[in-house]
């Protein structure tokens, strides 16, 4: 690869995964700061958890355009606007004062994180092969752990300080630096450019837009995706509450601790889990799914022990569970890339965003909020447990549609 070429590469990482932070970042300051929210606006649980509902209903419907967007036309242009769009959502927060004002803010924000999430993974992919995507998706995606943490640290302690309002209006000033940078210092790569394709060889069937629906690989690690985001969503929403109603933690110390815990277990598990697939892809091509099983399986027994345990289980609990369900972080994302070519991939990447979010984090807020109505948090939060078993089943199912025979590799490196 020329070193002009590694250089734009390089770029484009650190700059795509710079603005992957300050999206995680504006995400989850909602829940540092929703019992303040709740408070203001007298909501019950159900109520604060349909705010996150609406985001995702939002981000579901825009994900499809910005898919067909995404294959047709320049990316970098599509990430600037949506990076300005991120950020001007969240200086508008300041004028919010009614809840209906609350969820259209919401609204809003989802369809400018349906875009960047679309884009963003199809252009890393076409500057690096497919051998080369686990460890950089791992990279990219270790910005959900780090910003998810500082969203609650910022939330918990400038909300609690100056206002809920306050630490959404700092949250915009990165990122729009960060889209002036991508506008004006990153280069757009040729879509498809790393793909490889044999000599002679057709376009293949799951290359198109139906043959998603046949393509066995992409459909697993999807709904097994889909599982663990039900969970992850829902855990993230309600674990500051939960830690402030079941451990007596204060909103900022919850906000701190959550955010702690968050770096240390997902950071590490994202981490620890990309250089597992990558050393064990070299022997074995279902790493990525058998990665990603064990992680949802192994998420399970440290949640219990936080949610339904003794009070000073919950703080280690939450930290080894958020572990375990990152490990299979990198892998899974990097499993769903490689399933389908560069021809048709911000398509599959914003169908794969439709259908984790209509089937995970989007309901699983308002649920655990509703279960949380009628008994208490922890058994809203315990729903999460079924779920993982669920991914961890499917994604087992998914390793064996991956041929493990030498010659069986396709253009996308996966499917056999």
């Amino acid at each position: 690869m020329p070193i002009l070429q590694v250089a734009g590469a390089t770029t484009a990482l650190v700059l795509l995964t710079a603005m992957n932070f300050v999206n995680f970042i504006d995400r989850y300051i909602l829940p540092g700061v929703q019992e303040l929210v709740k408070k203001e606006f007298a909501l019950s649980d159900e109520r604060v958890g349909a705010l996150t509902f609406w985001f995702f209903v939002t981000y579901m419907c825009a994900a499809p355009l910005t898919g067909w967007l995404g294959d047709r036309f320049p990316r970098k242009p599509l990430i600037v606007l949506s990076a300005l769009l991120m950020s001007g959502m969240n200086l508008f927060t300041a004028t919010v004062h009614s809840y209906l004002a609350l969820n259209l803010r919401h609204a809003a924000l989802g369809i400018a994180e349906a875009s960047f999430s679309v884009y963003a993974p199809a252009m890393l992919a076409d500057y690096f092969e497919p051998d080369q995507r686990n460890r950089i998706l791992t990279i990219f995606y270790t910005a959900i752990p780090v910003g998810a943490a500082v969203g609650y640290a910022l939330g918990g302690a400038l909300g609690g300080r100056y206002g809920w309002r306050i630490p959404f209006s700092v949250s915009a000033a990165p990122g729009i630096l960060i889209a002036l940078l991508i506008l004006f210092v990153m280069k757009e790569p040729k879509r498809g450019a790393t793909d490889v394709r044999k000599p002679g060889e057709k376009k293949a069937a799951t290359e198109t837009l139906f043959g998603l629906a046949a393509n066995p690989q992409y459909l697993y690690a999807t709904f097994g995706m889909a599982m663990v985001v039900f969970s992850l969503g829902g855990i993230s929403a309600w674990v500051p509450s939960f830690l402030q109603r079941a451990g007596g933690y204060s909103s900022s110390s919850a906000g701190l601790i959550v955010g702690a815990v968050t770096v240390f277990g997902g950071l590490g598990g994202t981490a620890v889990g990309g250089w597992i697939a990558q050393i064990w892809l070299k022997k074995n091509k279902r790493a990525l799914y058998l990665i990603s099983a064990w992680s949802a399986l192994l998420t399970v027994p440290p949640a219990v022990a936080c949610f339904f345990g003794p009070k000073w289980a919950m703080v280690p609990g939450l930290a080894t569970a958020l572990f375990f369900i990152f490990l299979g972080n990198g892998p899974l994302n990097a499993a769903i890339v490689n399933s389908v070519s560069g021809a048709i991939r911000a398509t599959a990447i914003a169908m794969e965003l439709f259908l984790i979010h209509a089937l995970g984090d989007a309901p699983s807020p308002r649920l655990i909020g509703l279960v949380s109505d009628h008994s208490t948090l922890g058994t809203g939060l315990g729903v999460t447990l079924i779920s993982m078993v669920v991914a961890g089943a499917l994604l087992f199912l998914g390793a064996r549609t991956v041929s493990t025979s030498a010659d069986a590799t396709s253009e996308h490196g996966l499917a056999g």
